[in-house]
């Protein structure tokens, strides 16, 4: 190394002789070719040469001379980023998550061809005082509730400027943080923007709003710089989506992203959940366990229709040796509403639960303490030896209620409806919902049609503390939904419960994308907003959109989490019912079967109604199988 050099260099960078530049490029500059081209011996570790990430980086053939127009963006690139992270509202509850997000909207930013739509949203929205109108420098603003505090900080009373008098130190600092946020919100929204854009709307200077701007700047939230080429002053950037116009300016992402048919996206979702070649073994059950986490379906469908739909054979021993093993847990986790006075129901086949992995209990069950409020005495008796004595066995509970069987079952029943108690073992909830006469011993008797008192401990659902920091939890939410089907955007998640509001799921996921570990674009045609991916989901998208005539035929459940017809694909929403079926072929609804009934739609030839038809009808896969010597028995 030129030691001397370095110091002449660390002096002038120390004295201001050398300015120096940050300059965020799509591509290595030619000046860092140096160091990635770099001899072995320049490197003091023993990692092989063919596994450096210098060699993932991609290099340009350039010299000095085009140094400059590498960093240059395309226009169209901006144009889709900045039409992506705008709203597209399709009713007043997703306009005022719009409001929300941007921090308010000037009435001038909306599109002529929109306007008539949005003020009919925005007249429900200030009728219901869930939005407010404000005259700002003769400009027209709108304004969530939520953020109209932190704007009339800004600008109290409608000022065009803060107050002349000096305020107190803390009530400044106040009104700068909310400043900054109204900022940061806005860039969320309007892409590449320069100071005089964003100081327009509020009548305030730029040199205040460059404070702002790089306070955001020493966050690493903003990036400023020349973007866009016809707009000489300089723009900021939410980096996020600069990152997004960088690869979207390169032409081979670009075909990587291109969307698919509604259609397309169906078949793609079968394949992202096993449904064209079913797996077996009990890690892929653990893999189709975890995709479906938190999914509530009726109790009987999931070892009747879901589950052997994605694994073939499928084995109910060893679900349930995953819930005795403690890495899952199967419980209610939404209990209706509106019921709580009143006797209430035991569980029976179509009561709705769902598979939680233990350790993300407390992510899903948002619980500080248990209710036994309108509870029948029996189900009180059994909650409060649960919680004196803890998991106890079946016959154990007997023994210290002294109930009847025939009481204990009811009481547990009606516990496990209302999501108080789970057993660590399926076997219990699966003798639960079984007929009763099903359950009565003969001569020779299914295996898995034990008793309840087969069914393993029975324990309380613990109170959960919610977890206060949200930015968390909804990442967790977006890295869960991402597993389930790969691609996430708002209409998709319309069957979804539990989940956090689409604004803070759309933080996480723009954080996620930021960080490089999703991509973010559109995927799928005809859905407004924003779409997220996961890498290799997009490559599996981009494979499936290239196969021409599949003609692959997939039936379905109607309570099947991928019911998605009047969601993704045309026609009405078929509820979700046990026994009811959908069959598509290449993704799309063809016939449905309701109760007895089959409909076959006009498109589908005559000569191939009777194979859609016992498609529909015949029970492809057995629904349980146990493990013996002798091999599986149904």
């Amino acid at each position: 190394m030129d030691i001397d050099g370095l110091k002449r260099v660390l002096q002038g960078i120390e004295s201001g002789e050398i300015q120096v530049v940050a300059k965020d490029l799509p591509t290595p500059s030619l000046m860092a070719h140096e160091i990635l081209n770099a001899r072995p011996y320049a490197f003091l570790d023993d990692t092989p040469a063919e596994e450096r990430r210098a060699l993932a980086v991609q290099q340009r053939r350039m010299d000095a001379g085009n140094a400059a127009e590498m960093g240059q963006l395309d226009p169209k690139a901006i144009e889709r980023v900045k039409q992506e992270a705008w709203p597209q509202p399709r009713n007043p509850d997703e306009l005022h998550d719009a409001l929300v997000i941007s921090g308010f909207i000037v009435e001038q930013e909306i599109s002529p061809f929109d306007l008539p739509t949005w003020q009919n949203y925005l007249g429900e929205l200030q009728q219901q005082r869930r939005a407010t109108r404000l005259m700002l420098n003769e400009q027209t603003l709108w304004v969530a509730a939520e953020r109209l505090q932190a704007l009339t900080m800004v600008c109290p009373d409608g000022r065009t400027e803060p107050a002349i008098e000096p305020l107190p130190a803390e009530e400044a600092e106040s009104i700068d943080r909310a400043f900054v946020e109204i900022l940061r919100s806005r860039l969320e929204s309007l892409g590449p923007v320069t100071v005089a854009q964003l100081a327009a709307p509020l009548g305030l200077s730029t040199a205040k709003v460059d404070q702002a701007m790089a306070s955001l700047e020493q966050e690493g939230y903003a990036i400023q710089g020349h973007f866009d080429p016809s707009q000489s002053d300089i723009e900021w950037c939410e980096r996020g989506l600069l990152a997004r116009i960088h690869r979207y300016t390169l032409k081979q992402l670009r075909n990587e992203i291109a969307p698919v048919s509604p259609g397309e996206f169906m078949a793609f979702l079968f394949n992202w959940q096993g449904l064209d070649e079913p797996s077996e073994g009990s890690h892929a059950l653990q893999r189709v366990i975890g995709q479906l986490e938190g999914v509530s379906l009726p109790a009987a469908s999931w070892e009747e229709e879901v589950l052997p739909s994605r694994l073939q054979p499928y084995f109910s021993g060893e679900l349930d040796q995953l819930c005795s093993s403690g890495q899952l847990v199967w419980l209610r986790l939404h209990p209706p509403e509106g019921q709580q006075k009143g006797p209430k129901n035991p569980a029976i086949k179509t009561t709705p639960l769902a598979f939680i992995l233990r350790s993300n209990l407390p992510l899903w069950r948002q619980q500080d303490e248990l209710s036994n409020e309108g509870l029948s005495a029996t189900a009180v008796k059994i909650l409060d030896v649960l919680k004196h004595w803890g998991a106890s066995f079946f016959d154990e509970l007997k023994q210290q209620t002294g109930l009847l069987k025939t009481q204990l079952e009811n009481g547990l029943g009606e516990l496990v409806a209302w999501g108080l108690v789970t057993s660590d073992q399926f076997q219990g909830l699966r003798s639960m919902i079984s007929p009763q006469k099903s359950r009565r011993p003969t001569r020779r008797r299914n295996p898995l049609q034990a008793p309840l008192a087969s069914g393993g401990r029975w324990s309380l659902v613990r109170p959960t503390q919610p977890n206060e920091d949200r930015l968390q939890r909804s990442e967790q939410f977006a890295r869960i939904l991402l597993n389930r089907y790969g691609v996430v955007f708002r209409k998709l998640l319309d069957r979804e419960q539990g989940l956090p509001p689409w604004r803070d799921l759309l933080y996480a996921l723009r954080r996620m994308e930021a960080r490089g570990e999703i991509r973010g674009g559109r995927f799928v045609e005809g859905f407004a907003g924003e779409h997220f991916a996961l890498p290799e989901a997009v490559g599996q998208l981009r494979e499936l959109s290239k196969q021409q005539d599949r003609q692959q035929m997939i039936t379905i459940s109607s309570a099947d989490p991928l019911n998605l017809t009047g969601i993704i694909t045309p026609g009405k929403r078929i509820p979700a019912q046990l026994g009811h079926r959908i069959l598509y072929q290449d993704g799309k609804p063809v016939a449905t079967k309701q109760g007895k009934t089959i409909t076959i739609d006009d498109c589908v030839p005559n000569n191939e109604h009777w194979q859609i038809h016992n498609l529909l009808t015949r029970q492809p896969h057995p629904a349980n199988y146990l493990k013996s010597e002798q091999g599986p028995l149904a």
